[in-house]
């Protein structure tokens, strides 16, 4: 990062939470990305990457990054995906010393799904 450092107060975050992996993402308020990491990135491979502890050290990576480099002090959670280190990611939020402001689970969901198998004749 060459020049001088942003100076940005609040960010959002966005966490993925798959069966295989947990992804994170700290952008500003117009979206841009400040930084990045992956339970992958954080060293874990195999089926370690898709366990709550390697969600919690990711996120943990993640957030002293963005205190120490940004100065992001308080964040807006987004939740996407069914995996084991959503809750484990959030308490890793908190406990990194970063503020909570909102935390909304954005995965998505069907409302109606797709067209049903035909009519079983018999």
């Amino acid at each position: 990062m060459a020049g001088k450092k942003k100076n940005i107060e609040s960010a959002k975050l966005y966490i993925s939470a798959s069966f295989n992996n947990t992804l994170i993402t700290i952008t500003d308020e117009e979206g841009n990305t400040l930084l990045w990491g992956s339970a992958g990135s954080s060293g874990f491979k195999g089926t370690r990457k898709s366990t709550p502890f390697a969600a919690t050290t990711a996120v943990e990576k993640v957030v002293k990054d963005a205190k120490d480099n940004f100065g992001v002090k308080e964040a807006e959670v987004y939740l996407n995906g069914p995996g084991p280190g959503r809750d484990a990611a959030l308490r890793a939020v908190r406990s990194g010393g970063m503020r909570i402001s909102m935390i909304a689970d954005i995965t998505p969901f069907p409302h109606n799904g797709p067209r049903p198998k035909k009519k079983r004749r018999v």
